[in-house]
């Protein structure tokens, strides 16, 4: 199995990059990097689901990455549509509202086109063990058990992955709680293809009894990260803390039916029909090599609901689209007018009733 997984995963040389899940490694002297990593992840309390697709952009026609996982994992292919749905699902509403003076794009003022929208291992167990092998479409996973984070990366070296400086130290806190890895090689079918845009998701299931993300590897990312999380839960869901990155933003959170209208099936799918709480966080990592650990996330003291509202501003018109402004601009300078004419008739009468003087 060793002799088969070095094949699989073989001629891995170049140094690595990180993403939000693990290490991210290119082959021979090619450059691959992830700068934005989304991923669903579904709950219930005692099995976690997660679902993750990478935006890459490089010159690798092949790379593997590294995934640590608390529990023996499951690991298939993802429902592309899902992303899809989920983004159609917490999407802003989008209103209306006018205003009344111009502004700088708006007649007289125009400046311009466009518009502005406001377990343990046994006794004797060798100290890396193959647990399992699957093809997976593009995707050659193995899974990984280690209980020595120095013979993790040794026998990833040994088997062709050229790894950043650092790995062992970021994976012992895996190997002292007895997590499992996920090794991924990614090598498209077509030879000539290279791994750009968004790839194939995958999607790992694991038993946990609480809610984790795992972050720790991306402190060995060389360029900023962009993480998007859809948290599928009982409840509204929050990060226990920013581990080192920017604050964390909830960009929709509201509870969602399955058997609804506008709910596709990939959503039903991952939640089994059952009625579920969506929560969309965003966050940002300019400095990657603060990241304090993994991310853990807890339900919120309350399930309150949360759309952004996205305005788009328009002058306020009537008719066949003239500025109620200009109307009532010309409006006022007419009744100036009209009540400067009816002053001067007055005063003309006023001086035609005074008597003319011997």
């Amino acid at each position: 199995m060793l002799a088969l997984l070095a094949t699989q995963l073989g001629s891995l040389i170049s140094p690595a990059y990180a993403c939000g899940c693990g290490a991210m490694i290119p082959d021979g002297r090619s450059r691959i990097g992830v700068g934005r990593e989304s991923s669903v992840v579904r709950w219930d309390g005692a099995t976690e689901q997660i679902v993750m697709r990478f935006s890459v952009s490089g010159d690798a026609h092949r790379a593997a990455w590294i995934m640590p996982v608390p529990g023996r994992a499951t690991v298939e292919l993802g429902n592309p549509d899902l992303f899809v749905d989920l983004a159609e699902l917490t999407r802003p509403e989008y209103r209306t509202r006018s205003y009344f003076w111009p502004r700088d794009r708006d007649w007289p003022f125009r400046s311009g086109d466009g518009a502005r929208v406001g377990g343990a291992p046994p006794a004797g167990a060798p100290r890396v063990g193959v647990v399992g092998r699957e093809q997976l479409g593009d995707f050659d996973v193995a899974r990984l058990t280690a209980t020595d984070p120095q013979a993790l990366r040794g026998w990833l070296r040994d088997n062709g992955f050229e790894l950043p400086d650092g790995l062992a130290t970021e994976l012992k806190p895996y190997v002292d709680q007895k997590w499992e890895y996920v090794a991924v090689r990614l090598a498209p079918k077509d030879p000539g293809r290279t791994l750009a845009g968004d790839l194939d998701p995958l999607r790992i299931r694991f038993a946990s009894d609480r809610l984790v993300y795992p972050m720790r590897l991306s402190r060995l990312a060389k360029t900023p990260q962009s993480l998007g999380l859809y948290v599928l839960a009982d409840h509204r869901m929050e990060p226990r803390s920013a581990i080192g990155g920017g604050a964390p933003e909830v960009t929709f959170a509201g509870r969602i039916d399955p058997k609804a209208a506008g709910v596709h099936d990939a959503v039903a799918q991952l939640t089994e029909g059952k009625p579920v709480f969506l929560t969309a966080i965003e966050q940002q990592f300019p400095q990657p090599a603060r990241i304090e650990g993994d991310h853990e996330l807890r339900a919120t003291a309350a399930d309150t609901p949360y759309r952004p509202v996205v305005y788009e501003d328009r002058l306020l018109t009537v008719g066949d689209g003239i500025p109620v402004w200009l109307l009532t601009l010309v409006g006022a300078a007419a009744a100036v007018a009209g009540a400067g004419v009816v002053a001067l008739r007055v005063r003309r009468r006023a001086l035609g009733d005074v008597p003319a003087q011997a």
